[in-house]
Parts: C-alpha cells; structure tokens; sequence
C-alpha cells in the first residue's frame, strides 16, 4: 500500500464493493501513521457511501469530504471545496470514493487539472458477480468509459468479487480468473484482490496482487 501513489482514485459499478474497499483503505493507511483524508466524490448513488461512516473515519483521525450541503435529512448533488486541500496538499494520504458507472465518474474529470499521470494511482474495482462486469468484454468496455469521462487512466485493477458475509474462496477465485483476463489484454496489473478477513485467510498465497484482508464496514450487524 505504501507503494502506491498518494493520490488513489477508486473508480467500479454500483455494487462492486468500491466504498467499502475505499474505507478499508484508508482505515489501513491511518493504521500505519499516515494522515490520511477520504473524499466521497459520489453524487449519484444515495446509498452506501463513505460519507455515511464520518463519525467513525473520525474517530481514526481521518478526515472526511463529502457534500458542502450539511445535514442529516439533506441530499444534494453538491461536493465541498474541501476536496482540493488532499489534492494539492502532499502531507496528504488520499483515497478518493468516485461515483460509481461513467456518470458518475464524470465528477472527476471537473478537478482533472489537479493531477497529471505518474502521479496517481486509478484503481478499477472489478466483481464479477455484478452484470454489467461478468465479462471480458464488458469489463473492458466498462472501465474504458469510465477513464474517458474521468479523464484518467487506471492504473490498477482491484478484483472485489463477493457476495457479502456469504463470499466464498470460490467466488474471489472465479473473480481472479476475470481479473487476470482483463489484466492481460489492458496490460493494467492486478493490484489487490480483496475479500472479508475469514476467505482472505483461504486464500492461494500465489495469486496475481496483494491479498487485502477487509471488515465490512458499510453492512450494519442486522444485514445479510
């Protein structure tokens, strides 16, 4: 993780597991002693945002953006100008949640100006379990869009295919098995293969990326 650039941008399909991978991200950074800031660049989806874990973010010493809007009951497209402090300022560790499809990546391409490639790392989170993102050729298609209307390149391709607290070792493999397809005709590498922490134990030490162990932060106790 150290190794990445300071600037992460993690872009994938609504349902692909992009927030909570965001979240664990960070979380592991502040872990490590880095100052850290979490930017929820999400204004289409409602539900499942990092913005909705502020209070623990927090605590950790994260800082958190989301909307300029503040207010338990209020919902506004409108992102804070707060944004820019974690792109310009280098003491930062950044992990930015984009909104999930092209539409929602187009939000990125509005601070575009405020990196240029070789600085950040882009990570494409892939579950395999999702339709849009079951093939190759889908896959492909999917993050291609998404890095035209972000205006950035993925650097990296985050293999998250779950299926909540009942994920299997099976399901992460028949995810690798996509990941590695797409890998191989983009020429963008496997980055990490993320899974909840009792399959991530299960799984082959051999694989293609870093083994990244996450807490389902996002799914209250009472959700399956």
């Amino acid at each position: 993780m150290l190794k990445d650039k300071r600037l992460r941008f993690i872009i994938g399909h609504y349902g692909s597991g992009k927030t909570e991978f965001s979240i664990n991200y960070a979380i592991k950074l502040v872990k490590q002693d880095k100052k850290v800031a979490i930017a929820d660049l999400d204004v289409v989806n409602l539900y499942f945002r990092s913005r909705e874990k502020t209070d623990l973010l927090e605590k950790l010493g994260i800082k958190v953006i989301g909307s300029s809007i503040k207010g338990a009951a209020v919902d506004i497209p409108a992102i804070s100008a707060e944004i820019l402090a974690p792109m310009q300022d280098a003491s930062y560790e950044a992990i930015i949640d984009v909104g999930g499809d092209p539409a929602g990546a187009r939000t990125l391409g509005m601070y575009n100006k405020y990196f240029v490639q070789g600085e950040y790392d882009m990570f494409f989170v892939l579950n395999a379990n999702r339709p849009e993102t079951q093939t190759v050729e889908k896959s492909i298609e999917y993050l291609r869009k998404i890095e035209d209307t972000a205006r950035a390149k993925v650097t990296g391709i985050v293999n998250n295919t779950h299926m909540l607290k009942s994920t299997t070792v099976e399901d992460v493999l028949k995810g690798q098995e996509l990941a590695e397809k797409v890998s191989r005709k983009t020429n963008i590498p496997i980055k990490y293969i993320s899974a909840i922490e009792k399959v991530a134990k299960e799984l082959p030490k051999n694989l293609k990326g870093e083994i990244f162990p996450m807490t389902l932060y996002m799914r209250e106790e009472w959700m399956v």
